[in-house]
């Protein structure tokens, strides 16, 4: 067999190479044909699939949700070392379960928290602990943590720049909600200058208008004004009017914020009287005055004319010009829709010709309330508003009248307003 072989690789060796490379390719080919066996599978009733079990320990099971990318029968190696963190790494907060959401015209609370699954029952709790979390506003920031079973356990709603509220849930599933309140830093300032055409601050006029008559203010009268601004963040927040001074006709007029928030003169005296002398945050046109003989544009008779009227656009706010209680809100035929207010047993006003009342009867009100937007229905010639005072029964001028003057301050109160006052003085000097 062995001499066979040799005769075979003898003869095969002096064949020519190219003879040779094809003789083995047959040869392999022919060899691959005789062992080559297709395999059929039989299926039979009594046969068994064949599963292949792996058994995975806890922190495996992560790898079987539809997120994993790697097989589950492999475990992927860990990096060779740690890579460095970048800025965008340092921005990511470790807190996993914290959200945040600004809120978009046409939000709800409902609809910002739905869409990251937070259920309808905590939705209803957090609302039941404030109601005014069903008027949130664009702008407004929301952020709430989850607990380990997804269920809410608390939202911070940060309202402004000064107030934020906090929403804790507590061992009863209820929310409880805290307020925080950011103060700023206040600074004073002083504005100084000269009337030019309408002198209109309004917070001026309330301070000294039952001082002096406005209407009687001219051109290049000085004024001063000192004011105080909270800033919040760099911004101001809000302002306060703590003193003015105002000259005309060559007289000197103070009036100065107590800490009561009210306005007094340098003495503390009351500058503010039991009623304000106009009904609307600043002082329009008198389009008639106050006369027991007047000749009425309609009808062409005489009539008393008990009032005043002022000329103002339609829907001007309205003010009661004192604290009472209403007592007439309709339509009055005439005198259009109107108010009646009674101020203690003395003294009542009426307020006529009214687009919309927005007081009724019996309603209690305080000096500066909107009761009404003026307007032009009943007997009426043009927008306007009609005001009258009545004092024991009695029509006077409202712009005349002699009204009851507020109570100074006394004591402790006194002595540390004139106090603010003396140090306050010297900032209102003029020009």
């Amino acid at each position: 067999m062995q001499q066979i072989a040799r005769s075979v690789a003898l003869a095969f060796n002096h064949l020519p190479r190219s003879h040779r490379v094809i003789l083995g390719s047959l040869t392999v080919v022919t060899l691959a044909v005789a062992v080559w066996r297709p395999y059929v599978y039989h299926p039979a009733d009594e046969a068994m699939p064949i599963v292949k079990t792996i058994k995975l320990d806890k922190n495996q099971l992560r790898t079987l949700l539809p997120e994993a990318s790697e097989p589950i029968d492999q475990t992927s190696s860990e990096p060779e070392e740690e890579l460095p963190a970048d800025d965008i790494d340092r921005d990511v907060p470790d807190v996993t379960d914290t959200h945040k959401y600004t809120i978009s015209s046409g939000d709800t609370l409902s609809s910002a928290l739905n869409q990251y699954g937070i259920e309808l029952g905590d939705i209803n709790a957090l609302v039941s602990s404030d109601k005014a979390l069903r008027n949130l506003q664009v702008g407004q920031q929301l952020s709430w943590t989850l607990s380990e079973d997804g269920g809410l356990q608390s939202l911070t709603w940060e309202i402004s720049r000064r107030e934020t509220r906090i929403y804790q849930r507590g061992d009863n599933g209820a929310f409880t909600m805290q307020s925080e309140m950011q103060k700023g830093e206040w600074q004073n300032s002083v504005l100084k200058g000269e009337v030019r055409g309408s002198f209109a601050a309004s917070a001026v006029i309330k301070a000294l208008q039952w001082q002096m008559d406005f209407r009687k203010l001219r051109a290049g009268d000085d004024f001063s004004v000192l004011m105080s601004r909270e800033m919040l963040d760099g911004k101001s927040a809000q302002s306060q009017l703590l003193g003015v001074r105002l000259r005309s006709g060559g007289k000197d007029y103070y009036a100065f914020r107590a800490e009561d928030g009210k306005f007094y003169d340098r003495n503390g005296s009351g500058r503010a009287r039991g009623f304000m002398r106009f009904p609307t945050v600043k002082q329009y046109r008198v389009s008639s005055n106050f006369n027991p003989r007047r000749l009425n544009p309609v009808t062409g008779r005489i009539v008393p004319h008990k009032g005043v009227d002022f000329a103002l656009p339609t829907g001007t706010p309205v003010l009661a010009v004192g604290d009472g209680e209403v007592v007439v809100a309709k339509n009055g035929g005439a005198a259009g829709n109107y108010v009646a207010i009674r101020h203690g047993r003395q003294y009542m006003t009426r307020y006529m010709h009214l687009k919309k009342v927005l007081v009724k009867p019996g309603e209690k009100v305080k000096r500066g309330d909107r009761i009404a937007l003026s307007g032009n229905t009943g007997r009426s010639t043009g927008p306007h508003l009609h005001f009258e005072i009545w004092i024991n029964n009695q029509a006077v001028n409202p712009l005349t009248a002699k009204l009851p003057r507020m109570e100074g301050l006394t004591g402790k109160e006194r002595s540390n307003y004139l106090a603010m006052v003396k140090s306050s003085l010297p900032q209102l000097s003029l020009k």
